[in-house]
């Protein structure tokens, strides 16, 4: 009995983790809600990146062009609509998917280092349209004051619906990682050569994951919306991208909740850093560098590695 209860000991941590969210804002200030906020939109966003990197070893180099359209695709259609608010939300994830499926089917033809160059070519493109378009999209000042639903206006509203989003949006993903179409993309990552040899439709199941993880991104870009009211052309910058990278690697790229915890690390990091010094890029250099020596594998991979062998040694015993 004893021995089940530490082979669960992952899900009675998560199990004590929803605890702690589900009464958060009656126990902290609301600075501190509206952090755990971002923190949950910047997870799950990375989590969608790793859907594709991590779990289907594709080079999605400029994911946060799929998080900056999401979030312009509810802005927009929120401000010139004249419509329910509630229709923006709906269409900035499905504009954030069709986005994808066009990119993927340009690139996904290419070898995997040219796959990522080429998406970030077009990434870039869309970044330059929204950043001159001062006519439709407000050009480098955004849009700001967007009137989302009243009852996710607050502060603690933003956080609950943020927080219901994310737990479904984390449980459909996790069901697709797991699911038979999961684990032929995961397939075709470790040999895609030998996948295609017993009949997987490599660019299928590609093309699938893409359109899959450009949804999610953009349902981040919606939440970012609900809990800042605002959107500007730096959401879909290479740079934001680079740091969505760093977040899986950080967490660990091939475990399903690591993008998450890098995700809080790194908000909060910078959170922190930003109190002392302006430098944040520097120290996320610093951060890169020692992870890339130490763990390569993630925060969660190293845990993990270490649990594996003691599991093992432990059923031995027995």
């Amino acid at each position: 009995m004893l021995e089940n209860i530490k082979n669960h000991r992952g899900l009675w941590v998560v199990a004590g983790l929803a605890l702690l969210l589900a009464f958060w804002p009656s126990l902290v200030p609301r600075f501190y809600v509206y952090l755990v906020s971002l923190m949950l939109v910047t997870g799950l966003l990375a989590t969608s990146l790793n859907l594709v990197l991590g779990f289907g070893g594709l080079y999605q180099f400029h994911h946060a062009v799929f998080y900056g359209v999401g979030a312009y695709g509810a802005a927009l259609m929120i401000k010139w609509s004249g419509l329910s608010p509630w229709w923006g939300l709906l269409v900035g994830p499905l504009a954030a998917a069709l986005l994808s499926l066009v990119i993927g089917i340009i690139c996904v033809r290419l070898s995997q280092l040219y796959y990522g160059m080429l998406q970030i070519s077009l990434g870039s493109l869309v970044w330059a349209i929204v950043f001159r378009w001062y006519s439709f999209t407000g050009g480098d000042d955004g849009i700001h004051g967007i009137a989302v639903p009243g009852a996710i206006a607050s502060v603690s509203g933003a956080y609950w619906f943020t927080l219901a989003v994310t737990a479904a949006c984390l449980l459909v993903m996790y069901l697709v990682i797991n699911s038979p179409f999961g684990r032929v993309l995961m397939a075709t990552r470790d040999n895609s050569e030998r996948a295609e040899m017993i009949g997987v439709h490599l660019i299928g199941h590609q093309l699938i994951a893409l359109v899959i993880a450009g949804f999610f991104g953009g349902v981040a870009g919606v939440l970012f919306v609900v809990v800042e009211g605002s959107v500007f052309p730096d959401m879909m910058f290479w740079t934001l991208s680079l740091e969505i990278l760093v977040m899986c690697l950080l967490g660990g790229w091939f475990t399903f909740m690591g993008p998450m915890l890098g995700a809080a690390m790194m908000v909060g990091l910078r959170t922190v850093v930003g109190i002392y010094t302006e430098y944040w890029t520097l120290v996320l250099g610093v951060i890169l560098m020692l992870l890339i020596f130490f763990l390569p594998q993630g925060v969660l991979g190293f845990i993990g590695a270490k649990r594996t062998p003691a599991m093992a040694h432990s059923r031995r015993e027995d």
